[in-house]
């Protein structure tokens, strides 16, 4: 049996947005094009601020999909900013964002990826 190592990445960062359903491809390609290796997209139901935009003419849907993208730390800004410009958060009702730093994240990563990123290193 082989030994198997932990490949642990501890400089990443998580965008998670949250839109009216029916957005999140065109923000998941936004961030691929700004330089996101993927997304993962789910289905939510909101409640809460629905109520107040409402009184001001804006149909905010319950509906909601989830935009978790996990990215360097270096990179985060440039995403962050394509993603809140393709879903056109700066629209009221359309949605929120927010980016958390991440203490350790693990996942399989190529071994010659691996040796790059440490001759990048040296």
């Amino acid at each position: 049996m082989s030994k198997r190592e932990l490949t642990v990445l501890t400089d990443v960062t998580l965008i998670t947005c949250i839109v009216q359903r029916g957005i999140a491809d065109t923000i998941v390609k936004s961030a691929t094009e700004a330089g996101a290796q993927g997304a993962t997209v789910f289905f939510a139901r909101g409640s809460g601020i629905r109520e107040r935009l409402g009184m001001l003419g804006v149909a905010v849907e319950v509906e909601k999909e989830i935009v978790n993208i996990v990215v360097s730390t270096d990179h985060a800004d440039r995403i962050f900013e394509a993603m809140y410009l393709a879903g056109k958060l700066d629209t009221p009702g359309m949605g929120f964002m927010y980016m958390t730093p991440l203490e350790k994240a693990a996942t399989y990563i190529p071994k010659a990826v691996l040796d790059k990123l440490a001759a990048g290193r040296k």
